[in-house]
């Protein structure tokens, strides 16, 4: 199977400041097949998580394309995006985004359950995830009640519940001691693995980055290849 998830053209980036205007990305190309592990190493304020938002149509490109299973982004309404990112795409942040009123389980719900599939559907396959993530014991505890590392593992688990083409992740390791990071990785190669969900990992850390197939760097605005 090797097909394409991501296809980016000469994607482009500026902001304006005042009367001038700052161009972060320049002409960046990435394509990412089925399975496929990319990290994306650069030094801060380089343009790795601007490049992420831009490859889950978090934010507009000033110029260049996304294409996510074959759908242009730019060519697209909010809601078209939204239904797009239920869909086909993961997300892990650095901090968990995970909702406090809610418990592990329920969070882990939540995209199931706005694609409006079944609360017993959506429960089943949630605890599935709970107990790949090591965490089933933990299903009724809210995220104020888990650890950083516990926290975590339950946004990879929501992350991969809708079994997302890619996952996108920003720095997912960045909070974490070297053991929990370590562990947290293990999963995310194991669940990439056994899934075939391709992963795309903004990262600092150079053991991460050397543990994927392919490892880029963000420099001047560009995107190049490092192996």
């Amino acid at each position: 199977m090797n097909d394409l998830v991501l296809d980016v053209q000469g994607l482009r980036k500026s902001y304006e400041q005042g009367e001038t205007s700052v161009e972060v990305l320049k002409n960046v190309d990435l394509q990412v097949l089925t399975g496929q592990k990319h990290a994306i190493i650069g030094a801060s304020g380089a343009g790795k998580s601007t490049l992420l938002h831009l490859l889950g149509g978090l934010d507009r490109a000033s110029g260049g394309s996304v294409t996510v299973m074959g759908k242009t982004l730019d060519k697209m309404s909010e809601k078209q995006l939204g239904i797009l990112r239920n869909k086909h795409l993961g997300f892990i942040y650095q901090f968990h985004h995970l909702l406090a009123e809610f418990s592990a389980l329920e969070n882990i719900m939540m995209p199931l359950l706005i694609r409006r599939e079944s609360m017993e559907s959506a429960t089943e396959q949630a605890m599935l995830l709970l107990q790949q993530v090591g965490l089933e014991h933990r299903s009724t505890h809210k995220p104020g009640e888990l650890s950083g590392g516990e926290r975590q593992r339950v946004a990879l688990a929501r992350a991969l519940v809708t079994h997302p083409d890619c996952v996108l992740a920003d720095e997912p390791t960045g909070n974490l001691d070297e053991k929990t990071a370590e562990a947290m990785m293990d999963l995310m190669l194991s669940l990439n693995e056994t899934r075939k969900t391709a992963l795309v990992i903004v990262t600092h850390d150079l053991s991460i980055a050397g543990s994927m197939q392919f490892q880029w760097e963000m420099h001047d605005g560009g995107l190049v290849r490092i192996n």
